[in-house]
């Protein structure tokens, strides 16, 4: 009779064995419902871009409008679309090539008194980001970033000769259900050789992110960047989400200390995710 009993309740739990192995670890995570790692993430506005990496299957378009006022010198407008495609084994490949529009004359890019304007599209860049985390959910994100400009494209007057890599620690850290702080650790040089490396500039940065409702929500960082001379600034914009995957904001900004100080920016743009 024991031997029996030994029997039937082995068979009982050999049977329960397969149900509780079909759990993948996200799905016994009691975060993945967060409202902080549920709602979209964009690498904008700001110098800030989120750990947040997107899943296989998805795809989101980011965009925006910078109007750029330098202390001295002509403003001007950069257009920054970007392109992120998730992949799989936590992968997520992007694409951007930003577009600058400049004021005749500027003197931070000719000596030229009354030179043409300099503008058009800037080098395109490709890159990847690549979760360190062990799931998509956790409070503590952790992914990678490297990219490069792609030598030979953009207009005739931006384009470089030469791959321009760079690279970024990205972390996040999940407070509470519904704000967190991002930091940013970043290096990038403009070409391959020793020199390029000597000359890289680096740039750190932290921003919070916070809600204002169910649909709205804030966000604040603080910069530098440099290497000899540092420029380091403040950034703060708004956000709303008229759609779960439909994110729009407006941001202003302003370079506090360094070689560019005073200088502001102002913009609007907006992130669209399309795939579950």
């Amino acid at each position: 009779m024991r031997t029996t009993t030994l029997w039937a309740a082995a068979a009982l739990l050999g049977s329960a064995a397969p149900a509780l192995a079909q759990n993948t670890p996200e799905e016994n995570n009691p975060n993945q419902d967060a409202p902080f790692v549920r709602n979209l993430r964009a690498d904008r506005p700001g110098q800030t871009i989120t750990a947040q990496v997107l899943r296989a299957g998805q795809f989101q378009l980011e965009a925006g409008a910078l109007r750029q006022l330098p202390r001295a010198g002509a403003a001007g407008w950069l257009v920054a679309p970007t392109l992120r495609i998730g992949f799989f084994n936590g992968m997520e490949l992007r694409v951007s090539q930003p577009y600058q529009s400049l004021a005749p004359g500027d003197p931070a890019i000719t000596d030229a008194p009354l030179a043409p304007a300099r503008g058009g599209w800037a080098p395109l860049v490709v890159g990847t980001k690549l979760m360190l985390s062990p799931n998509y959910d956790t409070r503590t994100q952790v992914a990678l970033l490297a990219e490069t400009a792609v030598p030979g494209t953009g207009a005739p007057a931006l384009k470089q000769a030469h791959w321009a890599p760079a690279a970024r620690l990205l972390v996040s850290e999940q407070l509470g259900q519904r704000f967190g702080l991002e930091a940013n650790l970043g290096f990038g040089q403009q070409g391959l050789t020793l020199a390029d490396v000597e000359a890289g500039q680096f740039l750190g940065t932290l921003a919070l992110n916070g809600p204002l409702g169910n649909r709205a929500g804030f966000f604040v960082e603080a910069y530098t960047a440099g290497r000899a001379a540092w420029n380091t600034g403040a950034t703060a914009g708004l956000y709303w989400r008229p759609q779960p995957l439909l994110r729009l904001d407006v941001h202003t900004g302003r370079v506090l200390g360094g070689p560019a100080a005073g200088t502001a920016t102002a913009g609007a743009g907006l992130a669209l995710r399309l795939g579950r």
